[in-house]
């Protein structure tokens, strides 16, 4: 059985159809999300997540949002949603070599910002592979 599935973030509508199963992670972790699901909201950490569709599976990297999921239908808000095709090795690379250097470094930075611009490199660079 499918569900109906929407995802956008601030630019565009990254995905819209009918999946069998999505894996997200929510901020107290990983869960699946299945037809006839009971209501559900909650926020989304950094990952990569995974929508399956008759038998297949897309990986896409997400950093932050929200999931709602209600009557068969899930609406996925995301910060930023990436295919790894469409990531950028190199500016993925230049944005951890930039915060690993800001967290090393003596001076009075933004330390929650600037671990959260880490993880979200990160996370590109693992969708990529």
């Amino acid at each position: 059985m499918q569900f109906s599935l929407k995802i956008v973030t601030p630019d565009r509508l990254f995905f819209e159809g009918k999946v069998d199963r999505l894996i997200v992670r929510g901020i107290e972790g990983d869960f699946a999300v299945l037809a006839n699901m009971s209501p559900f909201v909650t926020k989304l950490a950094i990952h990569i997540m995974r929508i399956f569709v008759d038998g297949n599976e897309r990986r896409a990297a997400v950093s932050g949002g929200y999931i709602d999921i209600r009557n068969n239908n899930v609406v996925l808000v995301a910060n930023s949603c990436e295919w790894p095709e469409e990531i950028d090795v190199e500016r993925a690379k230049r944005a951890q070599e930039r915060a690993e250097k800001r967290l090393k470094s003596t001076e009075d930075i933004d330390t929650l910002r600037a671990e959260a611009a880490l993880k979200r490199a990160i996370n590109r660079l693992n969708a990529k592979k």
